[in-house]
């Protein structure tokens, strides 16, 4: 499929998933408005009835108009034209709200006009498992006569727990957005992750490519009669045939060797070793190829204590790959310095460059298996994306860290912290 396509099917698929989720949120609220409605209505009518009975209690006229009035969403006030007796307050309440099915926990206070506060009543719950509350302060309603006030704490939570439905619809729909989610990153990284195969495929197949057409034509040379009498051309093709035969077996051990890790069948030999042993054998190696770019290898070995318990060769090989990868990524004469310090009980070990550098984005990348950072060209650096993710196996495996300091256009310093 192509990226175009995989785009518009992204973006259309997020598109109907926002939409669903907007829609279920709009009709959730809707359903939550409703009920609060009809919770106030309820409460409304209840208090009215409440107020009433206060009023026929102290033998006075009941008024045309509401005796209540909502001060916010869950606290109600209702004037009364006389003293109130809390004892008497609290069973017509409980009483009433009963009867309206409004069976929610609530505390009430009283306006007392002799000394001009309000005094906190009760808090009184319809569930055996709530214990009393101490008492507090309620907000004071802006009116000097008789009234009482109601709230209802748990309002909003009772009301949310009441719909069940949609609570349970919401669920639904969360588990479908989280599971189409889940599926979403699946196949995007499954397309990378075949994008990133096929290259690596093609890299193989230009890096084996090469070494193999100069040993076909290298034997073909050395079969040729006038070649056979001169001792120096044999000598020459003969070696030409040999380095290209180990520059193939390179290749092939460093893909073998990242199978074997990501199958965690990765074998170490443990001993106790000299890591500063370890960094000369993998110096000689790479300085023939330094010498190609006419670079140099600059080594400051400030480690007293260099002995660590590892595996030499992977150890000497990780070394290798830094080192390579410094030589590969430079357009210039690489200049690389190789830096050995203690800390505490650890060993540090920094390789530093002057080569192109890695961007802050690819910077996160470059561990990943077969990740290659683009030069413009894809043959224009050889390798297949696996040394620095040999790099972090091996590390890791010993117990270190990795961590990588770049800026593009301005080299790299990697630096691997190993216990001792």
């Amino acid at each position: 499929m192509r990226n175009q396509t995989i785009q518009m099917v992204t973006l259309l698929a997020i598109i109907s998933m926002t939409g669903i989720v907007v829609l279920q949120v709009f009709w959730f609220r809707k359903a939550f408005d409703v009920r609060e409605r009809q919770f106030d209505q309820n409460v409304f009518t209840s208090l009215q009835r409440v107020g009433e009975q206060l009023l026929q209690i102290n033998k006075q006229q009941i008024p045309n108009v509401r005796l209540v009035k909502q001060i916010s969403s869950n606290y109600f006030v209702v004037s009364v034209n006389g003293e109130i007796d809390t004892k008497v307050l609290e069973s017509l309440l409980t009483t009433d709200f009963i009867q309206h099915g409004l069976m929610l926990d609530f505390e009430y206070g009283v306006y007392d006009c002799n000394h001009q506060k309000l005094v906190y009543g009760n808090y009184v719950s319809f569930s055996d498992q709530v214990h009393d509350r101490p008492s507090r302060e309620l907000p004071k309603w802006r009116n000097d006569l008789y009234y009482f006030t109601v709230n209802f704490p748990n309002k909003t939570n009772n009301l949310i727990g009441s719909m069940d439905i949609w609570l349970f619809s919401s669920l639904v729909l969360l588990m479908v957005v989280l599971f189409f989610s889940f599926a979403l990153v699946t196949i995007l990284r499954q397309k990378q992750l075949s994008d990133v195969q096929k290259d690596f495929v093609n890299n193989m197949t230009h890096e084996f490519k090469t070494p193999v057409s100069t040993i076909l034509v290298t034997s073909r040379l050395l079969t040729k009669p006038e070649i056979q009498q001169q001792p120096g051309s044999i000598e020459h093709y003969s070696n030409m045939i040999q380095v290209e035969a180990l520059r193939l077996k390179s290749q092939v051990e460093r893909v073998l060797q990242v199978a074997l890790s990501d199958q965690k069948q990765m074998e170490y030999k443990m001993e106790d070793i000299d890591f500063h042993e370890c960094l000369e054998h993998a110096i000689a190696s790479a300085k023939e190829l330094v010498k190609e770019k006419d670079g140099t290898i600059n080594t400051h070995l400030n480690a007293v204590n260099t002995s660590i318990r590892g595996d030499r060769m992977h150890l000497t090989n990780m070394i290798f790959n830094l080192l390579d990868n410094s030589i590969k990524y430079n357009r210039s004469n690489p200049i690389i310095d190789v830096i050995t310090n203690n800390a505490g009980r650890r060993l540090e070990f920094t390789v530093t460059d002057n080569g192109t550098g890695i961007s802050k984005k690819n910077s996160k990348r470059i561990f990943d298996q077969f990740f290659r950072v683009s030069t413009g060209d894809v043959h224009d650096v050889k390798g297949f994306g696996l040394g620095l993710h040999y790099v972090k196996h091996v590390v890791k495996d010993h117990g270190g860290k990795v961590k990588v300091q770049s800026e593009l256009g301005k080299g790299t310093a990697i630096t691997i912290i190993l216990r001792q």
